[in-house]
């Protein structure tokens, strides 16, 4: 019997998928995870957010972001090809406390994660950046600039919140696709390098 299978080169070709990569978009509440998720990401970004309630008085604090009227309650999803062979899907966290308990599921399986920070209310960073270091995720933190923000040096925040001297720190704007694109691209450099 014939085989049905040639042996031309076009039959034989390998294709071979991009690498995958997990990557978290954390932060505190207001802190624009949402934004920057939807800013980079190539798809509609899948997004979990339900509108603040007289339920959220007294419990979510809208401090320097009074005019928030949303919130994440399980993550945010989008993607973006960083390269042929490498492929960034991403997950934003919840910002509050009372969802934490979905940072883990969220956390399993991640390469590493972005900090987003304000300097508006850095402090709120801490359990952030804590979260990540207890669990040795590699993690950089990427000051976002709102218009309204007090400006820093890069030296200076990583001095406000006492971190190692290997994680990067960047400035960025999560509006701007291009900003938030470099914040990645430098996370994926550091996990691949340690530097």
């Amino acid at each position: 019997m014939d085989s049905v299978l040639s042996d031309t080169a076009a039959d034989t070709a390998v294709f071979t998928l991009p690498t995958a990569v997990k990557i978290l978009i954390a932060g505190h509440f207001g802190v624009g995870k949402t934004t920057m998720v939807g800013s980079v990401s190539e798809i509609l970004p899948l997004r979990t957010e339900e509108v603040l309630t007289d339920a959220s008085v007294g419990v979510d604090d809208l401090s320097g972001v009074e005019a928030k009227n949303t919130t994440t309650v399980a993550m945010d999803f989008g993607r973006i090809t960083i390269s042929d062979d490498l492929v960034l899907y991403l997950f934003g966290t919840p910002g509050q406390e009372r969802f934490s308990f979905v940072w883990d599921e969220l956390a399993l399986g991640a390469l590493g994660a972005v900090v987003l920070a304000d300097t508006r209310r850095l402090k709120d960073s801490w359990a952030s950046i804590g979260y990540f270091e207890d669990r040795m995720t590699p993690f950089v933190v990427a000051v976002n600039c709102f218009d309204d923000g007090e400006r820093y040096t890069t030296a200076d925040v990583r001095l406000a919140l006492n971190l190692e001297p290997d994680v990067p720190v960047l400035l960025c704007d999560a509006r701007r696709r291009d900003s938030s694109k470099q914040v990645l691209i430098r996370l994926v450099e550091h996990v691949l390098t340690g530097a």
